[in-house]
């Protein structure tokens, strides 16, 4: 009966010899080409943008401005699933391909 720290040994070369088949892929591939006359982007001080994130703090009321602001969104979301073509219109261009 083999030692049970050579079968671990023996599963643990055979799992990094199957991750040593895999390929590797292409970073380079990745990067979008970047115009090297683009400026870089203004610095800007960081106390005006920490001054903001308080504003943004949790307080009694979050929850229902967001439950408003989730039915809102629904809202919009049904008024975008109806026809895009009105029935008249859709007659005109059936009665233009029957011709």
């Amino acid at each position: 009966m083999p030692h049970p720290c050579r079968a671990l040994l023996l599963a643990v070369l055979a799992t990094l010899g199957l991750a040593a088949c895999t390929q590797f892929p292409e970073l380079d591939a990745r990067t979008a080409d970047i115009d090297p006359r683009t400026p870089y982007p203004a610095l800007v001080p960081l106390d005006p943008l920490l001054g903001r994130a308080k504003d943004d703090q949790i307080t009694g009321d979050t929850e229902s401005r967001l439950d408003a602001r989730a039915a809102g969104l629904r809202a919009r979301a049904a008024a975008m699933r109806g026809d895009v073509i009105g029935d008249d219109t859709r007659a005109r261009m059936a009665a233009g391909v029957t011709r």
